[in-house]
């Protein structure tokens, strides 16, 4: 029996019971990729069941408002995907009148997509014979032939496409990569696969050349960005200020409390004295509450460290250059914020 016999009569005994697989639907297989990128299926799970009860319709998701769909993301992380899901999502209502694109090579010119998710979309969706790789397959493929070439470089990359592609069963490419990615995710693991349960251990050259855990092989880790945010939570009787992040950094689009960045850790002392402070803050008179709250918070490449200080003021903030909203404290759960600024609202600690 071949590789792909094997991977599909594996699936058909352990396939996970997940809600996009129950449908052809391109919107909702579209919407459960980009939610999964970089997220754990149990998490994504939760949130692709908010976004189909809020959105059943790609046309309801193109007509929401960007801040409701930024808020219902809360808490994924990794924000441009939903910009990119909104902006698509308007792209295909209003320029190909709501119809989505049914090939690979149309699905990869859209905004968000790329090669993985246009394979996706298009072999679960409409059958097209195209191999997915994501992370589970390219460890598979890595380590069933025994490939010596780092997989984040184009020559590893390559290699492990070309071999993805060949085992693809091309009459069924829906099931055959739904099977080689829930290979991947259950028996093809990280770490400490379970190889004594894996169907095809016979064949694995990682595992004759005992290799498993070494493989697949990455050309190293870049480097992490430590970062020192000051964030200022001003309040006024009922009111508070948030400011919108309009930039190319972390975070664009989410609504923020007024922040200082400074080079490294700065007492309230020392903020007192910058620029940014009196930008912010101008004549206000201030009145520290409580003590300052330090949370850490770790991206992808970056290692946020985050002080937080209440302030009451008498009189009005200058805010001078910034574009800031004033709200009632009681609303700012209305808001799309960083998980950071929502972990510190869920309990500033006064």
């Amino acid at each position: 029996m071949d590789v792909t016999n094997i991977l599909q009569k594996w699936y058909a005994l352990h396939k996970r019971d997940l809600p996009w697989r129950e449908t052809s639907s391109p919107y909702f297989i579209w919407l459960s990729e980009i939610i999964l990128q970089q997220t754990r299926v149990r998490q994504g799970l939760e949130f692709y069941l908010r976004f189909t009860g809020q959105y059943p319709r790609i046309e309801d998701l193109a007509c929401a408002p960007l801040d409701e769909v930024l808020k219902l993301w809360q808490g994924l992380g990794y924000y441009t995907r939903a910009r990119n899901l909104h902006a698509t999502a308007k792209f295909i209502v209003t320029e190909l009148k709501g119809v989505f694109p049914a090939s690979y090579d149309e699905l990869i010119r859209l905004k968000g997509i790329g090669k993985y998710t246009a394979a996706a979309i298009a072999s679960l969706a409409f059958r097209e014979p195209v191999a997915v790789v994501d992370g589970n397959v390219l460890r598979v493929i890595s380590r069933l032939y025994g490939i010596d070439h780092s997989i984040d470089q184009a020559s590893g990359k390559a290699m492990c496409n070309h071999l993805a592609s060949k085992i693809l069963d091309r009459k069924n490419p829906d099931i055959h990569n739904q099977a080689i990615m829930d290979f991947g995710a259950l028996i093809c693991l990280p770490r400490n696969p379970l190889c004594k349960d894996c169907p095809l251990s016979s064949r694995c050259l990682a595992l004759k050349m005992g290799k498993t855990n070494l493989l697949p092989l990455r050309s190293g880790k870049k480097t992490q960005r430590i970062r020192y945010f000051n964030y200022l939570y001003i309040k006024s009787r009922d009111f508070t200020w948030l400011h919108k992040r309009n930039n190319r950094d972390i975070w664009n689009s989410l609504y923020e409390l007024p922040l200082i960045e400074t080079p490294g850790p700065a007492s309230l002392q020392e903020l007192s004295a910058l620029k940014a402070w009196k930008d912010i803050l101008g004549t206000a008179k201030v009145e520290p509450v409580g003590v300052a709250r330090h949370l850490k918070h770790q991206l992808t490449h970056q290692l946020i460290h985050c002080d937080f200080y209440q302030l009451e003021v008498k009189g009005e903030p200058s805010f001078t250059g910034w574009p800031v909203i004033r709200i009632r404290t009681d609303d700012l759960s209305q808001y799309a914020v960083p998980r950071l600024i929502e972990k510190y609202l869920g309990d500033p600690g006064q």
